[in-house]
C-alpha cells in the first residue's frame, strides 16, 4: 500500500530536497576551494631551499604542469626553449602569472659545444628576445641543452647577463624513469641544490605531490634559483643559500678561465686558471654520476651529495686541475658556480 501526503506535505518535502541539494553543492564546493588554495609548503619551516627546473617547455602540456604545481604549493624554474615560446607566448605568460620563474634554454635545443661563439650569441640571444617579448621580462638563468658547455658558451651566457645553471640531480624522467624512480631521486635533494625535471612529461607531473611530500618533510621548500652563485635561495631571492657545498669566504671578486686539456674514453683533464687574487676560493659543481678522482695545485673539500668541491689556493699558483671520471656520463663538464678572493 502507497503512502499519500497531502499538498502541503509535498510542497515541504520539495522545499527540503532544494535545501539540502544546496547545502551538499556548498559543501562540495567548499572542499574544492580548500584543496585548491592549500599550500602544503607554505605551512612547512623552510630550513633550506631547493631549486625544482622544468626543462623544454612550453608544450601542450605546460598548463596541466602549472596546475598540479599551484595545487601542491610549489614554485620552479621553466627553462624554456626560445622556439616553443616564439609558437606559443601565452604559455610562457601563464607560468609567470603561476608565479614560477623563466630561463632561457635555448633556441632549438641544438648541440650549443658545436657552435662558433658568433652562433652562440644570436642563439641566446634571440631566445632572451622571445622570453622578454612573451612574459615582459628578459631570463637571468640559461641552461645549456644537454648539460653541455664550454668556457666560450659560458662567456657568452653571461656576457648576456645570464648565469649557467646545470643541476644536482638528475630525475631521469626524460631517460622513463616511473614516477617511484623519479620521487626516488629527488628525496637526495639537499638544501641549496637543483633538479633537472621536464615539461610534458606525465611520470612527472604524477610525482610532484609525493616529492613536495618528502621536501615538506624535511623542512625543505621550492626557491628561486640566484642569479648571483646558481644556487636554490628563497623566493624573495634575500636569504643565501644553507648548505649546498661549503660557503665561499667574504671577500672581492675573482675570474676564472677554465680549459680541459685532455680527454680520454672515461675520464677528462680540467684545468682551472684563476686570476685577480692570489689566495683564492672556487666552488666547481660536478655533475653526477661523474666523480673526481684527483686533484693538484689546490686543497678541496666536497659538499655531502659528493657533487659540489670548494677547492681553495695551496700556495702553488693560481691555476689547479683536476681528474674526472665519467662514469657513463662523457658530455657534462665541470661548472664553476664562484670565485672569491680571500
Amino acid at each position: 500500500m502507497s503512502r499519500k501526503f497531502s499538498p502541503g506535505t509535498t510542497l515541504r518535502s520539495r522545499r527540503m530536497r532544494v535545501a539540502l541539494a544546496v547545502l551538499t553543492t556548498t559543501v562540495a564546493t567548499c572542499g574544492v576551494v580548500l584543496a585548491a588554495t592549500s599550500t602544503p609548503s607554505s605551512a612547512a619551516t623552510c630550513n633550506g631551499y631547493v631549486g625544482l627546473t622544468f626543462d623544454d617547455g612550453p608544450t601542450g602540456n605546460t598548463s596541466a604542469l602549472l596546475n598540479v604545481l599551484r595545487a601542491n604549493g610549489a614554485r620552479a624554474t621553466m627553462f624554456n626553449v626560445g622556439q616553443n615560446v616564439q609558437n606559443n607566448p601565452s604559455a610562457a605568460q601563464a607560468q609567470v602569472a603561476a608565479g614560477m620563474w623563466v630561463g632561457n634554454h635555448s633556441w632549438n635545443h641544438a648541440h650549443m659545444t658545436s657552435m662558433t661563439q658568433a652562433q652562440m650569441q644570436s642563439d641566446l640571444s634571440q631566445t632572451s628576445s622571445a622570453i622578454q617579448s612573451a612574459t615582459g621580462s628578459r631570463p637571468q638563468l640559461f641552461r645549456p641543452p644537454y648539460g653541455e658547455t664550454n668556457s666560450t658558451l659560458q662567456s657568452v651566457a653571461s656576457s648576456l647577463g645570464m648565469r649557467q645553471v646545470i643541476w644536482d640531480v638528475d630525475s631521469q624522467d626524460w631517460n622513463g624513469a616511473s614516477v617511484s624512480q623519479i620521487v626516488s631521486n629527488a628525496s637526495r635533494l639537499q638544501a641549496g641544490q637543483v633538479i633537472l625535471m621536464h615539461d610534458g612529461i606525465q611520470n612527472t607531473r604524477d610525482a610532484i605531490p609525493q616529492i613536495m611530500a618528502n621536501l615538506t618533510s624535511r623542512n625543505l621548500c621550492p626557491g628561486m634559483i640566484s642569479p648571483s652563485t646558481g644556487r636554490a635561495v628563497a623566493p624573495d631571492g634575500t636569504t643565501p643559500p644553507p648548505g649546498g657545498g661549503t660557503p665561499p669566504p667574504t671577500g672581492g671578486n675573482c675570474t676564472t678561465t677554465v680549459t680541459t686539456p685532455n680527454v680520454w674514453g672515461d675520464r677528462y683533464n680540467t684545468s682551472v686558471t684563476v686570476t685577480g687574487a692570489s689566495t683564492w676560493t672556487v666552488v666547481v659543481a660536478i655533475t653526477a654520476p661523474q666523480r673526481v678522482s684527483t686533484i693538484w695545485n689546490g686543497n678541496a673539500t666536497w659538499d655531502s651529495s659528493g657533487t659540489v668541491m670548494t677547492v681553495r689556493s695551496n700556495g702553488s699558483g693560481n691555476t689547479f686541475g683536476f681528474t674526472t671520471m665519467t662514469n657513463g656520463n662523457s658530455s657534462a663538464r665541470p661548472q664553476i658556480r664562484s670565485c672569491t678572493a680571500g
